[in-house]
């Protein structure tokens, strides 16, 4: 009998989603504080993006270990889910941007935060084990 969240099982897919997901937002946050003092607004989100895509690229090559394209679909969900929920919740509510918060930087943090895990994941998938 299929059990509901059958598919959230394990300890380590737990710390892998939602304990990197969340990990992986807060640096990008306190970035975002950081460079709030010495850089322009307008390029915030540029700066955080690329130091943040090489974090997270880091992080599911060296800390993920998975190979099943499964659980990097599963990451690419739960991270994305991270990132929105947390943004709305810790910036666009918290600090109620003059001008918004919404530009193409974070729409594309967005896809980025989705699509890396599912790079990843294929990539591991078809490398042959050596």
């Amino acid at each position: 009998m299929n059990k509901p969240f059958q598919f959230l099982q394990g300890r380590q897919f737990y710390k892998d989603a939602f304990g990197w997901g969340f990990v992986l937002w807060l640096i990008g946050y306190v970035l975002g504080i950081a460079f709030f003092a010495i850089a322009p607004v307008y390029l915030i989100g540029w700066i955080i993006m690329l130091i943040g895509t090489i974090i997270t690229l880091w992080v599911l090559f060296k800390k993920i270990k998975s190979e099943l394209f499964q659980h990097y679909l599963k990451l690419a969900f739960f991270w994305t889910l991270i990132a929105v929920v947390c943004d709305y919740l810790f910036l666009v509510k918290a600090f109620k941007p003059v001008d918004g918060y919404y530009k193409i930087d974070v729409y594309l943090y967005y896809i980025l935060t989705f699509i890396l895990p599912l790079l990843v994941g294929w990539r591991k998938n078809k490398a042959p084990n050596i």
